[in-house]
């Protein structure tokens, strides 16, 4: 399902992250970057909690607003604590969702239907993910030092907020596609980049028939957070199942580390993987005439250990949304 938009437009953005991310390749694109784990609080949930905050925080100081009609925001803790505990140190309505790694383009979605039909003319959406919160919640705490396969990813440390309204500044929100749960009969925790690669060319299949247009239509398809194998696997298979070639194509999740030099195995993970990518680097090559269509496809594998535990397979989504310079 595509839904088609006129007059919504992302107008600030806020990138904050942790000492991984800021010793890779897009450090300069950020807006804030710390140098260890807990950025000053006591535990990694609360670190989380504080970057939502930040992020917040400064979307609104960059735009100089006061007042928020919703935030929509959503993180990978359990029940979303991050997420509700951030929210409730503003007064705003709150909207809270899960979409594992594609949550932010869930919520520019959602926040961009409010704008769109003039329920709402302010929206924050947010999104977060810490490495060590999630590995202790989905794997086994850091601590353990177990080794793991090269088809792992690595969860993202950060936070990306960015304000929706009607006022004609910054990137427009031209259109966002729903996606559907796919599963691609994938059991292995290890290699999320098989998990979702068949749900990001659903939804990028689906895009494109439902909008009538070829792949050449943008300047660059980016999905978050395949990998570099799942990066692989999607191309692949994109030209198999659909007979697409995808040009102009990259993964946030290659881009935001330096795959090669740093311990992060096959790349990035997590929610805040896309959008510290889109909102830092993407935006900023937007703004400056080099990209003028982007579709951005965040993905997300909807996994929970008591599922996988049972031998379950894992089944994946992804949603879409296309952006356009103006």
């Amino acid at each position: 399902m595509t839904i088609k938009y006129n007059n919504v437009y992302i107008n600030e953005t806020s990138t904050i992250t942790g000492p991984y991310e800021a010793s890779g390749p897009l450090k300069k694109y950020f807006d804030k970057t710390y140098e260890d784990l807990y950025f000053k609080a006591k535990t990694w949930e609360q670190a989380e909690i504080k970057l939502i905050n930040e992020s917040i925080d400064m979307v609104k100081s960059k735009s100089n607003i006061k007042d928020v009609d919703i935030l929509i925001g959503g993180d990978l803790l359990n029940q979303i604590v991050a997420s509700s505990y951030a929210s409730s140190k503003i007064d705003s309505s709150f909207i809270g969702i899960y979409a594992a790694c594609s949550t932010s383009t869930l919520g520019l979605i959602l926040g961009a239907n409010f704008i769109e039909n003039k329920l709402a003319k302010n929206i924050i959406t947010f999104t977060s993910s810490h490495n060590n919160g999630a590995e202790k919640q989905y794997r086994y705490p850091v601590e353990y030092g177990g080794p793991k396969p090269k088809t792992t990813t690595f969860t993202t440390t950060g936070a990306a907020s960015a304000l929706l309204s009607k006022n004609k500044k910054g990137i427009k929100l031209e259109s966002g596609t729903i996606g559907k749960v796919i599963d691609s009969k994938t059991t292995n925790v290890f290699h999320m980049g098989a998990v979702m690669a068949k749900a990001a060319a659903d939804t990028i299949y689906t895009h494109l028939k439902d909008t009538n247009r070829t792949i050449d239509y943008y300047d660059l398809v980016l999905t978050g957070d395949l990998g570099i194998y799942g990066k692989e696997i999607l191309k692949e298979y994109m030209k198999e199942k659909y007979d697409i070639n995808l040009k102009n194509y990259n993964d946030t999740g290659t881009m935001i580390f330096d795959v090669e030099n740093q311990p992060v195995y096959a790349g990035a993970s997590g929610p805040a993987c896309a959008p510290l990518v889109t909102y830092s680097y993407i935006f900023n090559q937007m703004k400056n005439k080099k990209l003028k269509k982007v579709l951005l496809v965040a993905t997300g594998a909807l996994m929970n250990p008591t599922m996988t535990n049972q031998k379950l397979t894992i089944p994946a989504i992804a949603h879409a949304v296309s952006l356009e310079a103006i």
